[in-house]
């Protein structure tokens, strides 16, 4: 039996959900470094990500989006106005 734990209320790393998490990295690693949110400003986001209560299974519920690729972009903003 596996004794790994799933986390639900998690971004996508820890979700369980390796595939679309690497799938989300590569795809941010060819965003334009003009496009991009600085890695400081980048974790800030995810902590918030992290503690919103429409974060389920890496998934923003508010939007829809995957929060690590949606933070990734400098011009994208929270829809909860997080961050």
């Amino acid at each position: 039996m596996n004794d790994e734990r799933i986390c639900r209320r998690c971004l996508l790393l820890k979700s369980g959900k390796q595939d679309i998490f690497a799938d989300i990295q590569s795809r941010i690693e060819r965003i334009p470094q003009d496009q991009k949110t600085d890695s400081n400003e980048y974790h800030l986001r995810l902590v918030a990500c992290g503690e919103c209560e429409y974060l389920i299974d890496g998934v923003c519920l508010k939007c829809g989006c995957y929060p690590e690729f949606r933070a990734a972009f400098s011009k994208n903003r929270c829809p909860n106005k997080k961050w």
